[in-house]
This record gives C-alpha cells, sequence and structure tokens, in this order.
C-alpha cells in the first residue's frame, strides 16, 4: 500500500517542491489549504491533478483534527506558518496563532486521531538569532529577534515536548534560509530576482532594498524538501539542522544577481531605504549540518552562485513572457 501525506501549506514554495518528490516516490498526497475566494494554486498547478485538496485552518483544531481523521496519514509535513519576518512585528498575535499555536493543535489531532503518525515540523534559523555562538548546530540555544522567530521556538519546543511526554515520532527541521523562483516576491531574495530582471527588461530604473549586510545560509528549496522527507524515514524521531554551511552577505547576492543579468555593477541601480530595515536585525546566520549529513546521508547540491543564477535566469523569462 502506498504511503499517505498530509502537507499543510502545500501551496507555498516548500509544499510545492515536497509536494512533487512525495509524488515521484509514489506516495498518496493530500495537501490542506485555507478557505479563499481567489485561486492560490500556482506553485503547484502543474500537478495539482495529482493531489487532493482539503480545507483546513490551523486556527480551527475541530477542522486540523477531523482532516487527520478523515485522511488517515502515515506522515504530516506542517509547513504552513506566518512565515515572512517582517509581517510578525506588524501581525505579532496572528504570527503567533499560526506559527506557534498552529503547531499544538496538528500534534494535538495526531495524539488523539493516531499516535503512529509520524510529523514532521519545520523549524527556523531565525530561531537562533542573535545567539553569539557560530555556526549553529542542533545544540545552539535561541535568540529569536522578531515574532516570528519566538513563534518558531515555541512550535520547536512543543513538538520536542509531544515527542518526550507523549511518544509521538515528531521531529523538527531547523532549516536554514532557502530559496527558489518559487519564492514570494516580497522576500528579499526573490525581491532582488525580480526586480534585476525588471531593470533587464527596461520595467524598472531602480530596486529598493534595506540592509545589504545581513549574512544567511542561503540553499536551494529543492534540496531542503529531500532532508525534511529523510527525517521521517529514520527508525527515530530526532531533530537537525539543516544547510550549507556558507554564509552570504544580501550585498553579495545583489552584487551575482546584477552580474547574471548582465547589467555589471549593482551600485547604480540599488538605493537603500530605511523602510526595510528590520525594528531588531539578525546580522549573522550560518548554520553545521554535521548531523544531518551523517545521521541523514543528506547534503545541500546546488551551490549559492547556482541558485542566485537559477532565479535571476527564471525572472528574466518570466517578464520577457508578460
Amino acid at each position: 500500500m502506498a504511503k499517505t501525506a498530509l502537507v499543510t501549506g502545500i501551496t507555498g514554495q516548500d509544499g510545492s517542491y515536497l509536494a512533487e518528490l512525495l509524488l515521484e516516490k509514489g506516495y498518496r498526497v493530500v495537501g490542506m489549504t485555507r478557505r479563499t475566494s481567489t485561486e492560490v494554486h500556482e506553485r503547484i498547478e502543474h500537478i495539482v491533478g495529482d493531489l487532493e485538496i482539503v480545507s483546513g485552518d490551523l486556527l480551527d483544531q475541530s477542522s486540523i483534527t477531523s482532516i487527520v481523521n478523515d485522511v488517515r496519514p502515515d506522515e504530516i509535513y506542517n509547513l504552513a506558518a506566518q512565515s515572512f519576518v517582517p509581517a510578525s512585528w506588524t501581525q505579532p498575535v496572528l504570527t503567533g496563532e499560526f506559527t506557534a499555536l498552529g503547531v499544538t493543535r496538528v500534534l494535538e489531532a495526531v495524539r488523539h486521531v493516531d499516535p503512529t503518525i509520524r510529523f514532521y515540523q519545520a523549524s527556523s534559523s531565525e530561531m537562533f538569532g542573535n545567539t553569539p555562538e557560530s555556526p549553529q548546530n542542533e545544540r545552539t540555544t535561541f535568540y529569536p529577534r522578531s515574532p516570528y522567530g519566538v513563534s518558531k521556538v515555541y512550535g520547536h519546543w512543543i513538538t520536542v515536548n509531544y515527542r518526550e511526554s507523549y511518544g509521538l515520532y515528531a521531529c523538527s527541521g531547523i532549516c536554514f534560509n532557502h530559496e527558489s523562483a518559487r519564492r514570494g516576491k516580497e522576500f528579499v531574495t526573490r525581491k532582488v530576482s525580480d526586480g534585476v530582471a525588471r531593470i533587464k527588461c527596461g520595467l524598472a530604473k531602480e530596486l529598493r532594498l534595506g540592509n545589504l549586510d545581513a549574512h544567511r545560509d542561503w540553499g536551494y528549496a529543492g534540496d531542503y524538501v529531500r532532508a525534511m522527507w529523510l527525517m521521517l524515514q529514520q527508525e527515530a524521531a530526532d531533530d537537525y539542522v539543516i544547510a550549507t554551511g556558507r554564509a552570504h552577505s544580501v550585498r553579495d547576492f545583489v552584487r551575482i544577481a546584477f552580474e547574471v543579468a548582465g547589467l555589471g555593477s549593482y551600485e547604480p541601480y540599488v538605493v537603500i531605504d530605511p523602510r526595510f530595515v528590520r525594528p531588531a536585525e539578525v546580522d549573522r546566520l550560518i548554520g553545521d549540518a554535521d548531523k544531518a549529513r551523517r545521521a541523514l546521508g543528506w547534503e545541500a547540491e546546488v551551490s549559492f552562485e547556482q541558485l542566485v543564477a537559477m532565479m535571476v535566469e527564471s525572472d528574466i523569462k518570466r517578464c520577457e513572457r508578460s
């Protein structure tokens, strides 16, 4: 019998890549989405005919429990969250409801419906924030610097708590920044690749950004969902940092993006806008994924330079078609 996977947040970047991977492995894939008045299936449009889509809400315990009871999944991947860090300052309560308490609601559904279900929680490098230790691994102390990071810390520790309290197979992937051409345009990497493409196509003359000196460990989303799947295939549940081990600045990303587009130096085009500077910045994040390499056999395959080129070239093609 084929395994069944329930994926919350299936219409997001990670959800779309994970759905592709699970379908390739022969899974029955059920995606949970919030009911909206507009179509939000753009990232999964090419595979939506192979998926089962159900309507549910991380804010509503009864809907989550009903879905888990009806679907009876072997595995649950909880990717849904309010995941745009700047928005967590303007919507801190909503961020907590989705990104923190939403995890508890899914775990409660698992505990009451079928405790043998394997559960994956999408944790985040933003939990580390301004921790003095670098690089960060599974034992590094959390020091979140945004309501989003704080909410992710709750989601992470409640997953650990349910594993230790109730014996659930519940694990967290502490994923560092992972990007792709499917990233939302509100995120800085996609904002850069889309902005560069628009300048290349003559549709814009400048790109407005915030802090160019923040450093992040950027990888490719397609590589990271493979790690998520591997975590649920192990004999025992555990938590893993997923990262490339290389940090680059936003400035590095911008510089390479303009070079890929053949525009030369970024300096004539980039405008620093204080509106895009975070109230509390995280200066540098870099992950140590040695445990994932040893235990899961996982490695990042797409380099930072390849990732930037992939995103810019995709946005240029999209811009030229429009």
